[in-house]
């Protein structure tokens, strides 16, 4: 009997949750709840909201203990539990000490149900992922590819009922429409940080759970800033250009570029994110000026009651945070122009942040001096006004292109 391995998800449909409240006891078999499909049904009854795996996994009292913290709130406590050959259990990821190590010995027919409400389970994927990911997700279930169907709809008719779980990214839209043709859909997984793609009102009326990954980017994206300002400044991809042409030897040295060490640089939004810039660009002996709804106590950084203001006293302006309604458009051409000629704009947040049309003129009359862009409004489509100009930095929306992103 293959091994079916109940992955921890404190959000998915298919967590594995123990409930440990302050001096609670506990059998040795502890309770756990699963979510299986229908068709697993007949192996385990009914138990809401969730389905229990009983008898083999179920609650009793007064016979075994389990260590809680003292004072508070019961915490909830997710668990990884392993079903290797059913002989014996193993939990981790828990700060419980058990006065008896739980032994489950299910017999083949619950394993090959616990198994099947993996591979059943079937999951649409929005978009290609690099293929060690992609594989990972074929492997735990029965995965949905979209760009394989042409048109998509036809994918909706013939599996919509069906998805349970959908993979996706800002480029693509969860909206009404979406889900009208997912109804049976339980969570959106979204491979980013920001969810402004996701109508979150509609998935909160229908139940919907969705998840991001709202930390595993905060050092990337940091890191990614800092490179992208260095870059504008000492123009190192049009240095490059300038080597690989020849032209170094056929026309000199190159251009004289500007320093990045002790620029004031202005961050909008101090949030994860903005706070790992600044301390970045702190070691560059930057002084760091910010701007966010909400003044922080930070006696280091000086705050601005306006972004317009925080242009005016910045060498370098960083978009750094969430898109919505208030921060649609936040740099504007009263923004761009109070940066200047001699002003750098960096985002490293959402397109639609920034007055595109606006930017791409400001740059195209040296009327800003630069900028480094990882996002774009209408991605891929990138304003091609912007390909000729040697004050511009442009990468497409690269920050989770790294090999330690995707395989960790």
């Amino acid at each position: 009997m293959r091994q079916a391995t109940l992955l921890l998800r404190s959000l998915g449909p298919k967590c594995v949750e123990l409930m440990r409240g302050r001096d609670w006891d506990l059998s040795p078999i502890l309770l756990a709840y699963l979510h299986l499909p229908a068709s697993a049904s007949k192996f385990v009854p009914p138990f809401s909201p969730f389905r229990v795996l009983r008898p083999y996994v179920s609650l009793a009292t007064r016979q075994g203990t389990v260590s809680s913290q003292a004072g508070g709130a019961p915490p909830r406590l997710f668990i990884l539990l392993r079903l290797v050959d059913m002989s014996s259990s193993s939990f981790a990821g828990t700060d419980c000490q058990f006065t008896h190590p739980p032994q489950l010995h299910p017999p083949p027919s619950v394993l090959a149900a616990a198994a099947m409400a993996m591979d059943s389970l079937s999951v649409l994927l929005l978009y290609p992922v690099n293929a060690y990911l992609e594989q990972e997700l074929d492997r735990r279930f029965s995965l949905l590819r979209l760009w394989e169907h042409s048109p998509p709809d036809s994918l909706f008719r013939a599996h919509g009922p069906a998805i349970r779980a959908v993979v996706g990214y800002p480029g693509h839209k969860v909206d009404a429409a979406l889900l009208d043709a997912l109804p049976s859909l339980e969570i959106f997984s979204s491979f980013s940080v920001g969810i402004d793609h996701v109508d979150l009102s509609e998935c909160r009326e229908r139940g919907i759970r969705v998840t991001n990954t709202p930390d595993v980017l905060t050092d990337d994206v940091a890191d990614l800033a800092v490179g992208l300002a260095i870059a504008a400044l000492r123009k190192i991809p049009q240095a490059d250009r300038y080597v690989r042409a020849g032209l170094w030897k056929a026309k000199g040295d190159y251009t004289l570029t500007t320093r990045f060490s002790g620029k004031r640089v202005g961050i909008i939004g101090l949030g994860r994110i903005g706070l790992a810039i600044a301390t970045r660009v702190e070691a560059f002996d930057c002084p760091v000026n910010y701007y966010q709804r909400t003044q922080k106590e930070y006696p280091n950084y000086t705050y601005y009651h306006s972004v317009v203001e925080l242009a005016a006293n910045s060498d370098v302006l960083v978009v750094a945070c969430p898109l919505n309604e208030q921060t649609r458009r936040i740099v504007n051409r009263e923004v761009i122009e109070a940066l200047g000629p001699k002003g750098v704009l960096i985002n490293i947040g959402r397109g639609p942040h920034v007055d595109e049309p606006e930017l791409v003129s400001a740059l195209v009359e040296g009327r800003l001096g630069g900028a480094g862009l990882d996002v774009f409004e209408d991605e891929p489509n990138v304003p091609e006004a912007l390909f000729t100009l040697d004050n511009v930095v442009l990468v497409p929306h690269a920050v989770t292109l790294k090999f330690e992103l995707k395989h960790n």
